[in-house]
């Protein structure tokens, strides 16, 4: 291991505004570094980022996947579902959730997506044309991927204001917190009475949603449990959510920043896909996962003891010259492919990796079918101050209407 005086630290606001400089320096300087204040390891490039998320064997998701002390431990599997199990349990859950969370699932949901994004769109353009400018992550971002989620789960559409503003307050630290405040573990508890009480529902009476479907999953009489659904529900939720809100405004800020690659989406939306997996590699919306050594690992001839807890930077490897030709640029139609590192590798691949890539196609495209422009004010827009996700949690922004 390379003695360097360069730091990371997950919960400095500078670091927040543009992790991409210290991530260079760890890449070049501190490949496996360490912090002992904070008690973690981490690995930068990409190489190693990559043989991370598939060695599932020294490191283990069992205590959850983030650096947050009150969401590690024994119990991260509560809230996190199979994200904080190891196999054989994740596989199991896996396997069982599958069933009901179906790649034709999300491709039957399509259209109710695109009538979600047409809706939030007509009301955002409203908004835009009476007063010139528009929050685009309070009323179209921030709402989308979290009305589809519920959408999908059943939530009724009077409850989605109430459950997008819990999800929201699970999510919110105040700068130097480093653990989880406790206005979001009340709205952590909230959202588990929600959904406790919506499985005791479908129990009841079924209903053409993915949350009878999960009810209703089951391999050689082996089915999900109560806990098992919400579990994964609250993932859905804050997982899926999140990420999907980060990537769809992060996709909009560097579109702005950089019109000549913006420029030719207007009159060909088939480069949308294109532009949604350059943000996805370019500023990812999941920067830090954590695992927990199990064993002992041996990298950089350092040994890193049991228990230990290793982050892998996949907004670092993202950026690693020795894997991407000039990584700071951004280039929308550049060759990706098995590199994207965003939805992890491995056993632990996401699962909701179709169902993110399909809303935010669906987004963009809706927005560009009915938008000539916009410029963000970026003087304006603020980021989410987070451990592990990255963007916006206000872009406002003026738009040219077609």
């Amino acid at each position: 291991m390379t003695i360097s005086d360069v730091t990371l630290d997950p919960y400095n606001y500078d670091f927040h505004e543009d992790p991409y400089p210290y991530y260079q320096r760890l890449r070049d300087e501190a490949p496996l570094y360490h912090n002992a204040e904070l008690g973690f390891w981490a690995l930068s490039r990409h190489i190693d980022v990559h043989k991370g998320f598939r060695n599932s064997t020294t490191l283990s998701n069992k205590f959850g996947v983030s650096l947050d002390p009150a969401s590690r431990g024994p119990h991260a599997s509560k809230t996190m579902s199979f994200l904080a199990m190891d196999d054989p349990d994740h596989l199991r859950l896996r396997t069982l959730v599958s069933k009901g969370f179906t790649p034709r699932r999300i491709r039957e949901l399509e259209p109710r997506v695109t009538e979600i994004a047409v809706e939030h769109l007509d009301s955002m353009l409203e908004i835009a044309r009476e007063t010139g400018s528009v929050d685009y992550v309070d009323e179209f971002a921030g709402k989308l991927p979290m009305d589809v989620i519920s959408e999908l789960m059943g939530v009724p559409k009077a409850d989605r204001t109430q459950v997008r503003a819990w999800a929201d307050a699970v999510m919110h630290r105040e700068e130097g917190v480093t653990d989880v405040p406790d206005s979001a573990i009340e709205a952590s508890l909230n959202l588990i009475v929600y959904y406790q009480e919506m499985v005791g529902q479908r129990r009841k009476q079924a209903t053409d949603d993915l949350t009878t479907a999960l009810l209703e999953a089951e391999i050689d009489g082996d089915r999900l449990t109560d806990d098992e659904i919400i579990g994964f529900m609250f993932l859905m939720v804050i997982a899926g959510n999140e990420t999907t809100t980060k990537l769809l405004a992060n996709a909009a800020f560097w579109g702005h920043r950089n019109p000549d690659q913006l420029g030719p989406v207007y009159d060909d939306l088939e480069r949308i896909p294109l532009w949604v997996e350059e943000t996805l590699r370019f500023d990812t919306s999941s920067q830090i996962l954590a695992r927990t050594v199990v064993g002992e690992l041996e990298l950089y001839d350092t040994l890193i003891p049991d228990g230990d807890v290793l982050l892998l930077l996949p907004g670092s490897a993202h950026r690693d010259e020795r894997v991407f030709d000039n990584p700071d640029d951004f280039v929308i139609g550049r060759e990706i492919g098995s590199k994207l590192l965003s939805f992890g590798s491995g056993a632990h691949f996401c699962l909701g990796a179709h169902l993110a890539r399909m809303e935010a196609r669906v987004a963009l495209a809706e927005l560009f079918k009915r938008i000539r422009g916009y410029e963000v004010d970026e003087a304006n827009a603020v980021r989410v101050h987070s451990s592990n996700v990255r963007g916006f949690a206000h872009l406002p922004m003026s738009v040219k209407v077609r």
